[in-house]
């Protein structure tokens, strides 16, 4: 049984470390993929959890893998393919720490995942299933994407999505538009930017999040505002967190992710319905969220820069 089972892209990270003498970047490897660093956060605060995913049978995916077993998240859902390489991403830093993507995905082995190599029991096993949108990209990623949805609703398993919109990686922002839209239509829990919603939307955080909870049918909605916090929304109640002052930020990757999965356990350990949760219990999980990601923007890397709990909780304080 696990906690929560996750499908998506996992990969390669290349984020700059220093700058040689004739002003080109030296460039660090490090092991993510939104999904992975999703479960990573979750394994790290006591959640049992498995990844769905295609990786190439090359050095980066046997790292790929390796860093999953480490982390301790299952790892017998992924695939590894020698016919396709796995997924590079190149990450530039602005000095505030925030990043800007460029992808070696055409195709890349995450996007060629089939559906009938999902191993759709670990779904139905799970009490969460985790998805985002950038396995809706290609096919035939896309259509094992929808069967694995379909297996979690089917089988009564909660829904959680992360757009985790990169808009490089679409034919069209309309194609990305689209395939958000529909995601949001199949989820019970969601973690999305502000930005996502100005994309989808062009309003507010606190009116996308009425939208979502009214018009899509989600229970639970946390809308990052990237270094002011989180607004979220679940039955009855709305807060808004701030982010814990006193953070030197480093390397924002992963950062939205280890949000993700640290609201997600910290929502598991409760054990209730997203509706059921009192605005004490919302706020218990958006500080602890919030503070975990916060932390990790001190170190590089997604999977590598999760806090440990005591350290958390030690900022909590």
């Amino acid at each position: 049984m696990y906690d929560v089972v996750a499908l998506g892209e996992m990969l390669i990270d290349f984020a700059p470390r220093s700058v040689n003498e004739d002003g080109y970047p030296t460039l660090e490897a490090n092991p993510g993929g939104a999904p992975a660093n999703f479960l990573a956060a979750l394994n790290r605060y006591g959640c049992r959890t498995g990844m769905i995913g295609k990786v190439g049978d090359d050095m980066f995916g046997r790292l790929l893998i390796g860093t999953l077993r480490k982390a301790g998240i299952d790892s017998r859902g992924i695939v590894i393919d020698p016919t396709v390489f796995t997924t590079l991403a190149f990450v530039s830093l602005d000095a505030g720490g925030n990043r800007d993507f460029s992808f070696a995905r055409k195709p890349g082995a995450d996007t060629c995942l089939r559906a009938e190599e999902v191993p759709e029991e670990m779904i139905r096993g799970s009490k969460v299933f985790h998805f985002g949108t950038l396995s809706l990209t290609d096919e035939p990623a896309a259509a094992a994407t929808r069967l694995a949805v379909e297996t979690a609703k089917q089988n009564g398993v909660l829904v959680s999505l992360d757009p985790n919109l990169r808009k490089p990686l679409w034919a069209s922002e309309e194609k990305a538009r689209e395939a958000i839209l529909w995601s949001l239509r199949q989820a019970d829990i969601v973690k999305i930017s502000d930005e996502e919603i100005d994309f989808l939307f062009g309003i507010t955080p606190e009116e996308g999040a009425e939208k979502l909870l009214s018009e899509f049918g989600i229970s639970l909605v946390y809308v990052t505002l990237g270094p002011k916090g989180c607004y979220a929304a679940a039955g009855r109640n709305r807060i808004t967190v701030q982010s814990p002052a006193g953070i030197h930020v480093v390397d924002t990757t992963g950062a939205g992710d280890i949000f993700g999965g640290s609201a997600m356990s910290q929502f598991l350990e409760l054990g209730k319905k997203p509706g059921e949760l009192t605005e004490a219990e919302l706020t218990r999980i958006v500080r602890f969220a919030c503070t975990a990601a916060s932390l990790s923007t001190q170190k590089h890397g997604g999977i590598s820069s999760v806090p440990d709990k005591a350290e958390v909780l030690e900022k909590l304080r």
